[in-house]
C-alpha cells in the first residue's frame, strides 16, 4: 500500500532532499510539495496525504499554526513536524497538539524513512536526539494532576507506560520485563485506548505532564 506524502518546508533545497529521501523507499510517494503554512493546509485539503512532513517554522503561517489548524479540523494526515534545532520551544506545543512526530532535519535518511512509515501506521515518532531532555523540561513546567484514568492502568501497564516515557522501544521493554515483544504492543494498545491518547508520542507527553516519570529517572 502507497503511502502518499506532503513536504512543507520554504527551503527549496531541503524539500529536494526530503523528496530524494522519501521517494528512495518503496511504497513511499511525494504527492506534492509546500512553501508555506498557508500551502501546507490548501494542498493537505486538496491531496488528502497520508503523512504531512511540516518544517515547524516557515513563513506566512507557521508549521504549528497549519497543525493547530488541521488537527482541528478532523480527518487531518498525520504530521511529522521538522527543525533544524534540538531545544525547539514549539515542541511540546506541537506534541500536545496531537502531532505524530517530531524530526530534526540533519535526521539521517532511514529514520526520515522511519517516521513516515511509524506515522502512517498510527503511531508516532520523536528523534531520540529531543525525545527525553526537551519533553521533560517542557513538561516539568506545566505538570497536570494526575486524571482518574491513570488509576485504571494495571501494574504492568503503568510499567509500559513508563518505559515509553523513557524512549525505549518495544523490544527494550519486553526484555526489561522479560516478555514477548507481542505482549509489549498489547499492553501498548491498552494504556493508549485506557488514557484516551492517540499513540505513543502523546503517552510519553502525558507520563512527564502526570509526574508518572520525572527528568533524571531511570535514564
Amino acid at each position: 500500500m502507497t503511502i502518499r506524502v506532503l513536504i512543507a518546508d520554504d527551503q527549496a533545497m531541503i524539500r529536494v532532499g526530503l523528496r530524494l529521501m522519501a521517494e528512495t523507499e518503496p511504497g513511499v510517494d511525494v504527492v506534492g510539495e509546500a512553501a508555506d503554512g498557508r500551502a501546507a493546509v490548501e494542498l493537505t485539503r486538496s491531496l488528502r496525504p497520508d503523512v504531512l512532513l511540516l518544517d515547524i517554522a516557515m513563513p506566512v503561517m507557521s508549521g504549528l499554526e497549519a497543525a493547530r489548524i488541521l488537527l482541528d479540523e478532523g480527518g487531518a494526515p498525520r504530521i511529522v513536524m521538522l527543525t533544524t534545532f534540538d531545544t525547539d520551544e514549539n515542541l511540546h506545543e506541537a506534541l500536545r497538539l496531537g502531532v505524530g512526530g517530531y524530526l530534526l532535519k540533519s535526521s539521517p535518511p532511514e529514520q526520515l524513512v522511519e517516521a513516515i512509515r511509524t506515522a502512517a501506521a498510527g503511531d508516532g515518532l520523536i528523534d531520540p536526539a529531543v525525545t527525553l531532555r526537551v519533553i521533560a523540561a517542557f513538561a516539568a513546567a506545566s505538570r497536570l494532576a494526575p486524571p482518574p484514568a491513570l488509576s485504571t492502568l494495571t501494574a504492568r501497564e503503568r510499567e509500559v507506560l513508563t518505559g515509553l516515557a523513557r524512549g525505549r522501544s518495544n523490544r527494550e521493554i519486553a526484555a526489561s520485563l522479560f516478555v514477548g515483544e507481542a505482549t509489549v504492543r498489547s499492553h501498548v494498545a491498552q494504556v493508549l485506548r485506557k488514557l484516551g491518547l492517540r499513540d505513543r508520542v502523546q503517552a510519553v507527553v502525558f507520563a512527564y505532564e502526570t509526574g508518572l516519570v520525572r527528568p533524571g529517572e531511570g535514564r
